[in-house]
Order: C-alpha cells, then sequence, then structure tokens
C-alpha cells in the first residue's frame, strides 16, 4: 500500500503532474504527501536569503497547483545538497513512494552533470516513480509490468494489481522478462496465459476482475521492454529493481546501475512513459 508519498520538487519537469495523475486513483487519494524544495547552500548570506525567498514560493505554487486535501499535505523547505536530502527525508517520513523528475542522462553522463534522481535512484531503499521532463504524463489506465521470478518483479505486480483495481476500463500488461528475452522450451509459452511465471499472476488478475494482456518480447531486455511499452501506449511501467548489494555495502553505489549496465537503468533513461522502480531485497 502506498500511504505516504515524497514529491520532490524542483519547481520543474513534470513530477506535479505525475502525483495529479496518481491522485485520480482511490488508492492513492488516502495518501499523505510531503512536498519537499531543497535550497542549495549559496556562497552569501544575501544569496542564501534569495534562494529560501524563491524556495518559498516554489513550495507554494506546488500546493497551489496540486490541490490537495490540506489535511493530507504537508510542504518542507530544507537547505542542503538535494541528493542527501531527498534520501535523509525519505528515511525520516518513512516514505512508501519517491516522485521525482528525470532529465534521463544517459550513463556516465548522468555521474558527470550531478544528477540527482540518478543519484536517489542508486542509494534509496524505498520505490521510486520516475518522470523524465520530455514526455507527456497521461491519465493512468494501463499499467505494464516486467515480471520474472524475483521479488521485486511480485512487488511489482501487486502494487499494479491495487493501481487498477480502482480504475475503470484498466488494463494490466504482463510482459515476461527473462534475462536474454529469448524464448526458451518450458520457460515461455507458445501461449503466454500458459507461461508458467506468468499463469498465477494472471490467476489473480482474473479473480480481481482486471482486464490482462500478456506479451513475451523477445531480443534485447531493456528496448524489447521500452518498445512494447510504445507500441501498447503504456501510461506507467512497473519494474523491479533489486537491491543486490550485501548489507554492509549498502551505503556504496551499485557499479552495473551507476553504470547504465542493469536493465532498470536503461528503462529509465529510454521508456516514453513514467517509470516506476519497486525496490527490494532479492
Amino acid at each position: 500500500m502506498i500511504e505516504k508519498i515524497l514529491l520532490a520538487d524542483s519547481g520543474i519537469g513534470n513530477s506535479e503532474e505525475m502525483l495529479k495523475a496518481l491522485m485520480d486513483i482511490p488508492m492513492i487519494q488516502r495518501a499523505a504527501v510531503t512536498v519537499l524544495h531543497v535550497v542549495t547552500p549559496q556562497s552569501t548570506s544575501d544569496m542564501m536569503t534569495t534562494k529560501w525567498e524563491e524556495g518559498g514560493k516554489t513550495l507554494a505554487t506546488a500546493i497551489q497547483n496540486l490541490q490537495l486535501d490540506p489535511g493530507r499535505v504537508t510542504a518542507m523547505l530544507r537547505e542542503g545538497d538535494p541528493k542527501d536530502i531527498v534520501c535523509r527525508v525519505a528515511e525520516e517520513i518513512d516514505a512508501d513512494l519517491i516522485i521525482m523528475g528525470s532529465r534521463g542522462l544517459k550513463r556516465l553522463q548522468s555521474i558527470l552533470e550531478n544528477s540527482v534522481s540518478q543519484y536517489v535512484f542508486q542509494l534509496a531503499s524505498r520505490p521510486m516513480l520516475l518522470v523524465k521532463d520530455d514526455i507527456y504524463v497521461r491519465k493512468i489506465n494501463r499499467v505494464m509490468v516486467a515480471i520474472d521470478k524475483s521479488g521485486s518483479a511480485q512487488e511489482g505486480v501487486k502494487l499494479a494489481m491495487a493501481l487498477l483495481q480502482g480504475i475503470p476500463g484498466g488494463q494490466l500488461i504482463l510482459a515476461h522478462a527473462n534475462p536474454d528475452m529469448k524464448l526458451k522450451p518450458g520457460e515461455i509459452a507458445a501461449n503466454p496465459d500458459e507461461d508458467p511465471v506468468l499463469m498465477p499472476v494472471t490467476a489473480e488478475a482474473k479473480r480481481r476482475g482486471i482486464s490482462y494482456k500478456c506479451v513475451a518480447p523477445q531480443g534485447k531486455p531493456g528496448a524489447r521492454l521500452c518498445q512494447v511499452a510504445d507500441e501498447m501506449n503504456v501510461d506507467l511501467l512497473i519494474l523491479g529493481s533489486p537491491e543486490r548489494r550485501p548489507s554492509i555495502a549498502k551505503g556504496l553505489p551499485d557499479l552495473d546501475r551507476l553504470l547504465g549496465q542493469s536493465l532498470s537503468d536503461y528503462v529509465r533513461v529510454y521508456a516514453n512513459c513514467p517509470v516506476l522502480l519497486v525496490r527490494t531485497v532479492d
């Protein structure tokens, strides 16, 4: 369940529009929302004062635009490095979901340009919804989940079904994402409805009365998932992003993701729809 949402609002991008789209979903309407704006340190006190004033105006405008229930929204203005503050506040409020805008920078570019979303994606332990600046945020009707046997993928399916439960005419799109995206005997059936990985999910979708469609794309995983999302006009793509580091190293970067080699990082950059990354320990 999503009961606490952290919206990291920089005053630009599509993060506010994404929250508005989510707020049309009954499950999300009950959530408490913290709207965070971070003021970066300045070299002089006058510049700092100006930044605080600008930050206060950004928050006030965001709260007004979002038109949320005053009893369920908190405005928060903090000073510091946005990368660190977002992670810290997410822990403080025990957020179930972080929403952030993203420029969709690729691989080393995101490191060299000090990408806030890439850093938070790298170190946050909570589900994260990334919304690129150059996409159009639509009303959520079609939710696609990349599914395999991992715990994070299974959590993604649960979340997708919970969201769709309150959307009339909504559709769940299940994409079997095995490592090679190749048809292998006994792993992906000729009929996706007979896929042993998908069968328990489709059975649950039927039980809940959720319309669904199964796809078993072939090719490079990231590219094919993004292509299918385009072809099927997906409004939200949910993808598992398991924590692969041992507990002693969780404060250190995961180099695969940092360098853009992971499936989740590829989709984060190239998908033309919002991407919700579900984080679990696998």
